[in-house]
């Protein structure tokens, strides 16, 4: 069982406590995920910053003003700032087929980790299959419904939100893909569809990418999204015997 999961399962004990190893391992994966929240996204250093050049990757930034008014106030993250509206408006092409957005949400460490992998194969793939893309931007203190902003503002046909996820204490860089088909204000929650768990441990990058544009396509194929849209995952449908 602990050979295909990386849940805590089985630990021994010194007594009635954790035995010192896993107890120090507890704490490290508790301040992981502590520090994966409060980090700030960084476009000009770190794993980023050659997307900047390959891509023209910018970042603005949402309605929070920083990263406490963003967890405190959940609704300023799903709205951007006006400055952002008009930057994204002036630098953003309107009407592309599939409109690609990374947003820190509540792990910079998974933006920090899956992005630089992920994006390139998504925009390659995206392009090989004759899907038209629109300038790829990021969003600082970003939440999901921003999805209906990017919509009314860019009239995408599809909207993928590439998002870091809470962060746990089995890993704080995991990524989630929400997407969106012509969202618009209003939307929720049920008009979205999501691939979530996109780390190392979890859903790869080649099988996070044929994921997001096999949902694209479903979308397209039914003028919607959400729950009227269903996946049809492969891959083993159990853990292996």
């Amino acid at each position: 069982m602990r050979a295909v999961t990386p849940a805590r399962l089985f630990l021994g004990r010194s007594g009635t406590s954790l035995r010192t190893a896993d107890q120090l391992t507890l704490r490290a994966d508790h301040a992981a995920a502590q520090d994966a929240v409060h980090a700030a996204l960084d476009l000009e250093h770190g794993s980023l910053a050659p997307l900047v050049d390959r891509f023209g990757l910018f970042a603005v930034d949402s309605a929070a003003p920083d990263r406490p008014a963003y967890l405190r106030r959940p609704d300023l993250g799903r709205r951007l700032s006006p400055s952002a509206r008009a930057e994204v408006a002036r630098r953003c092409p309107p009407g592309a087929d599939l409109q690609i957005v990374v947003g820190d949400g509540l792990s910079v460490a998974a933006v920090d980790t899956q992005v630089p992998a992920l994006l390139p194969a998504l925009l390659d793939a995206a392009r090989e299959a004759g899907v038209s893309v629109g300038q790829v931007f990021a969003v600082r203190n970003a939440r999901v419904g921003l999805l209906n902003e990017i919509g009314e503002l860019l009239d995408p046909a599809a909207v993928v939100l590439l998002i870091g996820e809470r962060p746990g204490l089995v890993t704080a860089e995991s990524l989630s893909a929400y997407l969106a088909w012509r969202p618009r204000p209003g939307h929720t929650d049920a008009d979205r569809n999501l691939i979530s768990n996109i780390h190392a441990r979890g859903v790869d990058i080649p099988q996070a990418v044929t994921r997001i544009l096999a949902l694209a396509t479903a979308m397209r194929a039914a003028n919607t999204s959400g729950v009227l849209v269903k996946e049809n995952p492969t891959g083993p449908a159990a853990l292996p015997s």
